[in-house]
C-alpha cells in the first residue's frame, strides 16, 4: 500500500477549487502530435508519452478518425506564437483572448480538454511557454510531467503543492508511486470514463491500493 494514498487524498486530487468533484479519463486511443521542438528532442518526448499511455493501458494510434490528432502539444517561446499558428483558432475558440490572459498571468503552461458525450476525454491541447523554469527541464522530464497531467482530468489544484514527479537516489526523474497507482486504477474498465460524485474517489482508491507497487 502506498502510504501517501488515502481516500481523502484521492478525493482532493479530483476536487476543483470551486469544491466540485470531477473525474475524466480518455475514452479513445490517443493520437499525439508535437509542435515546436527539434528532431533531437522528439524521441524523448514520444518515449515519455508512450510510457504514461502504457502505464494506463491506453492505446496509441497514428490517427484519430474524428480529429486526426487528439493530443496536441505546442512548445512556444512566446504566447503570441499561438496566434500565428495556422488554423489553431479553429481548434481553440477565443484563442486571442486566451493568449492575452496567459500573457497577463505570465503563465508557462495551459491545457484545454474536449469531451465526448459520455464525459470521457476525446482531445487535449497542451500549450507550453519555454521560460527559464521550463527550459531547465530536459525534454523527457517535461514531456512526462505534461503527459501525466493530460492522461486524466485532475483537479486544477492537484499538483500545486506537490509535484507528480520525484527524483530518485540516482538522479533519475520518476513518477510518484501513488500517482502511478492512481493512473493505472483510473483506467480499470469497471470504472466509468467520467464521474462527478465524490464516492467515485473511494472506488478509485480501493483499486489503487490493491495494485502491487512493483506492477
Amino acid at each position: 500500500m502506498h502510504p501517501d494514498l488515502t481516500p481523502a487524498a484521492v478525493t482532493a486530487l479530483f476536487t476543483r477549487a470551486d469544491g466540485s468533484y470531477l473525474f475524466a479519463r480518455w475514452g479513445r486511443p490517443i493520437a499525439p502530435v508535437v509542435f515546436g521542438v527539434t528532431d533531437a528532442s522528439l524521441p524523448a518526448i514520444k518515449g515519455a508519452i508512450a510510457a504514461v499511455a502504457d502505464l494506463a493501458g491506453l492505446p496509441m494510434t497514428d490517427t484519430d478518425p474524428e480529429l486526426g490528432a487528439n493530443l496536441m502539444v505546442f512548445f512556444v517561446r512566446d504566447w503570441d506564437e499561438l496566434i500565428e499558428t495556422p488554423n489553431l483558432d479553429r481548434l481553440v475558440p477565443d484563442l486571442v483572448p486566451l493568449v492575452a490572459r496567459l500573457r497577463t498571468a505570465e503563465a508557462n503552461q495551459y491545457r484545454i480538454f474536449r469531451f465526448d458525450p459520455e464525459g470521457g476525454i476525446k482531445a487535449c491541447f497542451v500549450f507550453l511557454r519555454m521560460d527559464a523554469q521550463m527550459a531547465a527541464l530536459d525534454a523527457g522530464t517535461l514531456a512526462l510531467q505534461q503527459m501525466v497531467q493530460s492522461v486524466l482530468l485532475w483537479s486544477d489544484r492537484a499538483f500545486t503543492d506537490r509535484a507528480a514527479l520525484l527524483r530518485g537516489p540516482d538522479g533519475t526523474v520518476l513518477l510518484r508511486p501513488e500517482i502511478g497507482a492512481l493512473i493505472r486504477a483510473a483506467y480499470d474498465p469497471v470504472l466509468p470514463s467520467a464521474a462527478d460524485d465524490p464516492s467515485h474517489a473511494l472506488r478509485l482508491y480501493a483499486r489503487a491500493v490493491a495494485i502491487p507497487k512493483s506492477s
